[in-house]
């Protein structure tokens, strides 16, 4: 049996650092990745999403050059040089951080499958390692649902998408929430005929519905087909690739393409850990139960990232490293709770959400207070031409403190950061309202918009 002081288990945004905190205190720290190093944003995520939307940014602009008095000539994409600008960022972030994690002081490195023994062991093929603490950083993968046909035709996920070198000629996106309208918006961008086959009655049900509708209203004005309400979807075989049957208020029933993206949720990679072994207890859709501190039901026994269900990005699960090792090291008592939901939407424009949505406002109780600006009267959108989107931003009439706020346009992923500091710091508008900003920018407006607020009508 190898003994160490830590077992870190994956090598997502979380694991890698924690590892190197630990070792440099000292401990001897085990690090097990069965597959590519550095999780789903490195492989499957962050990197390579945002690279590929990087080049349909490109093709978009180049289309619209005459708009800036800019002439080209034909635009084409070769989607092979895209996939390999691409694979060579991946491969070298992922060569990188193995490089750096495999030359750690204390630190041993196995590439291998655990399994749980008991909440201090896990096996490695035929070796086991125990240690007083064990860490789980093992992320989610792409849920493939359990749709009548989904067996007999060939369908892709986030994940295989990386994989795609061609433009599909009819690319059919189930799912019009984060990752599928991303993936179609880049696509259409690319060259694909895109239609969005979404259940709910609207795109991105989590979002208030004026950030949905303007959402939709940007994607349909790139020809982006959007079927919503898409009741008792079955995937089928068709003369050109495959179809999708469904049951609408409105259009055909059935949505014929040559491929089919399955974009809707993802599921953590949980059920081959043998966490029953440990004691280790997980919701009813694997997601490993933590308190406040990342402990699982086992109290010597973390989760952190993806598979604990408490924020699901690459910020949120370093967040969760940095709490854990903050409370171990240093005796901090920082909790989960403490943090202020923040994310993005990285279509184009991108969309920027902090805190509260106004459903949930109201939902706990606050009277509030919205101040609203579309995107067209901000100066660096006109500029830009790009005047697609507005803002949102939620106050609590009593405290006067920052509830939440949207960003949808330009540069809305960094504005929309502006304001977190201020929830942070339970500051009062004000303090936001009064600041200066630098003109032209988006930021600069926030304060305009504050000095705007109402009651909702």
């Amino acid at each position: 049996m190898n003994r160490y002081d830590a077992i870190i288990i994956g090598t997502g945004q979380a694991g890698p650092s924690l590892a190197a905190r630990l070792a440099e205190t000292g401990m001897h720290v085990a690090v097990i990745e069965r597959g590519h190093f550095g999780g789903t944003c490195v492989n499957n995520g962050c990197t390579p999403t945002k690279t590929q939307i990087a080049s349909a940014y490109v093709a978009r602009l180049a289309r619209r050059a005459a708009e800036y008095g800019v002439e080209l000539g034909p635009v084409k994409v070769d989607m092979a040089r895209v996939k390999a600008r691409k694979d060579a960022l991946v491969e070298r972030s992922r060569a990188s951080l193995e490089k750096w994690l495999r030359g750690l002081p204390n630190v041993s490195v196995y590439q291998a499958q655990a399994q749980f023994v008991n909440d201090h062991s896990v096996t490695i093929g035929a070796d086991t390692l125990s240690a007083e603490r064990i860490f789980i950083n093992v992320g989610a993968r792409p849920h493939v649902p359990d749709l009548p046909g989904v067996r007999a035709v060939p369908y892709l996920t986030s994940d295989s998408m990386m994989d795609v070198d061609f433009v599909p000629e009819h690319l059919l996106v189930v799912g019009g929430s984060y990752v599928g309208l991303e993936f179609a918006q880049m696509y259409r961008r690319f060259g694909s005929r895109v239609t969005v086959i979404e259940m709910a009655p609207r795109l991105i049900g989590r979002e208030d519905p004026e950030i949905s509708q303007a959402v939709h209203d940007i994607l349909a004005a790139e020809d982006i087909e959007i079927r919503l309400n898409a009741k008792c979807l079955a995937l089928e075989s068709a003369p050109r690739g495959v179809q999708v049957k469904l049951e609408c208020s409105a259009g055909a029933p059935r949505v014929p393409g040559t491929h089919v993206l399955l974009a809707v949720g993802r599921v953590p990679n949980t059920d081959d850990l043998g966490l029953r072994e440990a004691g280790i207890e997980t919701d009813d859709r694997g997601y490993i139960k933590v308190n406040d501190a990342l402990q699982t039901s086992a109290p010597n026994v973390y989760a952190l990232g993806d598979c604990n269900g408490h924020g699901g990005f690459t910020h949120t699960a370093y967040n969760d490293y940095e709490i854990v090792a903050d409370n171990l090291l240093n005796g901090a008592n920082r909790k989960v709770s403490d943090r202020i939901p923040i994310y993005a939407l990285f279509t184009d424009p991108p969309l920027g959400r902090l805190g509260r949505t106004e459903a949930e406002a109201r939902r706990d109780g606050y009277k509030i207070l919205i101040g609203r600006m579309p995107m067209s009267d901000v100066s660096r959108a006109r500029e830009k031409g790009e005047t697609q989107g507005l803002m949102k931003v939620l106050v609590d009439a009593s405290s006067k403190q920052i509830l939440g706020a949207a960003v949808l346009g330009v540069d809305g992923d960094e504005a929309v950061q502006s304001l977190v500091d201020a929830m942070y710091g339970h500051l009062p508008h004000t303090v936001v309202q009064h600041g200066v900003r630098i003109h032209p920018t988006v930021s600069e407006l926030i304060p305009t918009m504050l000095g705007e607020l109402a009651p909702p009508g």
